[in-house]
């Protein structure tokens, strides 16, 4: 391009136009960097301040005649003043893209669930940049949790998009004012100019041309290898690698090993492998070049042509530009050079796509406190895995609810397989969070602590001897704790269920208690023994070794198999209500001594089956009211002995059939047709005499029996005492008794009765079968009375001892007559 009608021109917000001249300018440009342009001026205006300039837009113009070659804009980030003359003020200004704003503002902020494009969007807004486009051709998921962290937007925007693999670059319009920034990820994404010839003459150039090229090639790392984890797929190996083409001739041995590699899926972990071996060999074959062409720029490919070696005829991309003009007439007293124009060019091959190198990410310096939010009104707020949510202390973003932070993991004091120890932090309390390996992406919660607000339990300094564990009811001010306290002579193992509490034991279970054992329950127990159940209270010979057991309500035991009962000495229970047994099977009692029985009020007895019952020893029964006896089938009786019936009124005997009476062989029939009598001798009015009915056993019975052994002789009743043959015969059978032995009988009929609670007369015991004393009379040596010691059930045969003789009394009597 030939030199001629060159003109450079600035214009500046708020300054007219020819009051500023151009002097010179240099514009260095290059991928993925804001542009940087600085403008020398001479200005007649000897007034101009600093606020003339800064923060003002400016418009640099490459004129060629009439024409505009090329257009920049800018903000002039700098004003400088330089030396003066007495015609001329001589300003050099620093003009700067609007994304370079953004290099001003740091920021602590988190990004949750977006995208590359998304977060750009955000951030290029709030600087006022709406003029950019992005040109993706590379698949840029979104991210989970993306922190910025101390970096400013500009350092925070250019470390995510290398690690996506975008650069950026300022595009212009070729022939008018517009400009916008372009965010691009592929060489496709680059425009070209077509083919731009090799003329070192540059002199003899009217056209676009490239009039120096330098190539150069060096050794770079040849192949990429990542690895990462995430715990959501523990097993995932998380290794991607990437190896370089065109190497030269290099070795393929220079590997970049790389972890954490930055991401958490396959899609970012394969792309970043990628973009990140294309970053380290982005300059390993490169060439410096320079044309008179100022529509060279980054974003921009040209092919060259005419250069004498062919291998470099070929297309190439522009990394970088340094653009310079001078136009040294513009200032008063300067030399009559003309205008010039020249671009220096860094290029690479535009057969593959430059990547920037991976810029560093901020590391966290250490654990910081952070506060568990959840949505309003809830305590606990958790997902899947046990992570809560938090709102660190710098971020100014966070509106402390559901939305707060990414999903933090929560280090727990054991974590297996379905194992281990589960602590959700609760919302509003203080945790400690860390960042593993201090990247500020993956924060994960080490610890909790107290402050002003959540105190602990207890009452500090005052319970320094307690560890506690205490929970506190969902939504409540409830609790369950357990509680150790290591105060010297007061060591405490607590435990407290603010409702229910369960133990389940696979296997035994031994508690072992030195001393006493309380266990109050204000409700229902219920034991289910499976098998056996042993209860040992105290030991032989060893005092307070009693046993209580208070139910203030019900009381249920099961026992799935058998039960064994053994009591040492009595047993009493007392039911002050009902008591219903129930046995499904048979039912077997065995008594070893005397057994009594008192109903207080009626007595039923249903037996569905056959009834049997054997009394070895007398029978028998005093009904004080009315006895009535139903037999639905027949009824027999067989006495081996008398039988003797005795009513104080009639006796009636009815039958449907015939009555019948039988002695050997004279017998009575009375029958609905008459009465028939049959037997060698009939008498009427003479001959023979009444039977004595058997009555209850009196004194003189017990003489008989205690004097002339188990002899049972007939008694006669007060009636028969009226006849005189019978009175006979009993003074021939009995002779007159003593005062003493009158005394003894005495004595027997009273203690027959056990119902009195004392009596006069001789000391007595009342021996079983097995000679061990059921009762004994006592005399005392005060008041002459006997007292009984103490009321005890009779087997049925049991041996009367009197007085100091030990005379040996055998009596006979049944339960029912004690």
């Amino acid at each position: 391009m030939s030199q001629q009608g060159l003109r450079f021109t600035l214009d500046v917000d708020g300054l007219l136009a020819m009051s500023t001249a151009v002097v010179s300018f240099t514009l260095s440009q290059n991928l993925s960097t804001p542009f940087l342009l600085c403008v020398d001026i001479a200005s007649g205006l000897p007034d101009l301040t600093a606020t003339d300039f800064l923060e003002k837009n400016a418009t640099l113009t490459v004129w060629q005649g009439a024409v505009a070659l090329r257009y920049l804009h800018g903000i002039i980030t700098g004003v400088e003043l330089r030396e003066n003359n007495d015609w001329q003020m001589n300003y050099q200004l620093t003009i700067s893209p609007p994304l370079w704003r953004a290099g001003l503002r740091q920021n602590f902020r988190i990004f949750q669930q977006q995208d590359i494009q998304a977060i750009a969007t955000t951030l290029l807004t709030e600087n006022g940049i709406t003029d950019w486009v992005p040109s993706f051709y590379e698949p840029h998921p979104a991210r989970e949790f993306c922190v910025q962290y101390g970096e400013t937007d500009l350092t925070f925007l250019t470390r995510l998009w290398a690690e996506e693999g975008i650069f950026f670059f300022d595009w212009f319009h070729p022939t008018g004012p517009d400009q916008k920034l372009v965010l691009c990820d592929d060489i496709a994404g680059v425009s070209t100019l077509g083919e731009m010839p090799f003329n070192p003459n540059t002199r003899e150039a009217t056209t676009a041309c490239i009039s120096a090229f330098r190539y150069r090639a060096q050794i770079r790392p040849s192949s990429v290898e990542n690895q990462d984890y995430t715990f959501k797929v523990p097993g995932w190996p998380g290794y991607f690698s990437h190896h370089a083409k065109n190497l030269n001739g290099q070795r393929t041995q220079y590997e970049i090993f790389d972890y954490p590699g930055r991401f958490k899926d396959v899609q970012h972990g394969q792309d970043f492998a990628r973009y990140q071996a294309e970053g380290h060999r982005q300059d390993a074959e490169t060439a410096a070049c320079v044309s008179n062409s100022p529509k060279l720029w980054p974003g921009k490919r040209f092919t060259l042509t005419g250069h004498p070696s062919e291998t470099l005829n070929r297309e190439w991309q522009v990394t970088g530009s340094v653009l310079e003009g001078k136009q040294p007439q513009a200032q008063h007293g300067s030399s009559g050079e003309g205008t010039t124009l020249s671009n220096h060019l860094d290029v690479i091959p535009a057969d593959r796509t430059w990547r920037a190198s991976p810029r560093p990410k901020p590391a966290v310096d250490g654990p910081q406190s952070a506060i568990v939010t959840g949505p309003a009104g809830e305590e606990i707020f958790c997902d899947e895995h046990g992570r809560v949510r938090v709102r660190f202390h710098w971020d100014r973003y966070c509106p402390g609810n559901e939305d707060s932070s990414c999903w933090v993991r929560v280090s727990q004091a054991w974590a297996g397989a379905g194992f281990g120890n589960l602590a959700i932090p609760r919302v509003g309390q203080e945790v400690i969070v860390d960042f593993l390996n201090g990247d500020p992406d993956q924060p994960i919660i080490m610890g909790r602590t107290y402050h002003q607000d959540n105190r602990s339990p207890g009452s500090l300094p005052g319970t320094k001897t307690q560890m506690t564990i205490r929970s506190k009811t969902y939504k409540g001010g409830g609790f369950n704790e357990l509680k150790f306290d290591d105060a010297t002579g007061n060591e405490q193992v607590y435990i407290h269920a603010q409702k229910n509490m369960d133990t389940e034991v696979l296997n035994n279970r031994t508690t072992d208690v030195k001393v006493d054992h309380t266990e109050t329950i204000g409700n229902n127990q219920s034991i289910t023994v499976g098998l056996g159940q042993t209860v040992t209270v105290g030991k032989e010979n060893a005092s307070g070794h009693d046993r209580t057991v208070t139910v203030a309500h019900d009381q249920r035991n099961t026992t799935g198999n058998d039960r064994q009962v053994t009591v040492g000495h009595d047993d009493t229970v007392t039911v002050k209500n009902d008591r219903k047994t129930e046995v499904m099977h048979d039912r077997r009692e065995q008594v070893g001594n005397d057994e009594t029985l008192v109903v207080g009020n009626d007595r039923k007895m249903s037996v569905k089956g056959k009834q049997e019952q054997t009394t070895t020893g007398d029978h028998i029964s005093l009904v004080k009211g009315m006895k009535s006896l139903e037999v639905k089938g027949d009824l027999a009786q067989k006495i081996s002995g008398a039988l003797g019936i005795k009513v104080q009124s009639d006796i009636v005997l009815e039958s449907s059939s015939r009555i019948s009476l039988k002695v050997g062989g004279s017998f009575v029939v009375i029958h609905p047709g008459g009465v028939d009598i049959m037997g060698p001798k009939i008498n009427l009015n003479s001959g023979g005499s009444p039977g004595t009915p058997v009555g209850t056993l009196q004194p003189a019975v017990l003489k008989a029996l205690a004097s002339e052994g188990d002899v049972m002789p007939e008694q006669n009743n007060s009636e028969d005492s009226n006849n005189p043959e019978n009175n006979d015969s009993s003074k021939e059978q009995n002779e007159p008794e003593s005062d003493e032995e009158n005394r003894k009988i005495q004595i027997i009929t009273n203690k027959l009765s056990i119902s009195e609670s004392q009596v006069v007369g001789l000391d007595f015991k009342i021996r079983n079968e097995n000679d061990d004393t059921l009762i004994r009379s006592i005399t005392s040596q005060s008041t002459g009375e006997s007292e009984l010691y103490p009321e005890a059930l009779f087997s049925d045969a049991c041996y009367l001892l009197i007085g100091k003789e030990s005379d040996e009394w055998q009596v006979y009597v049944s339960v029912d007559d004690l």
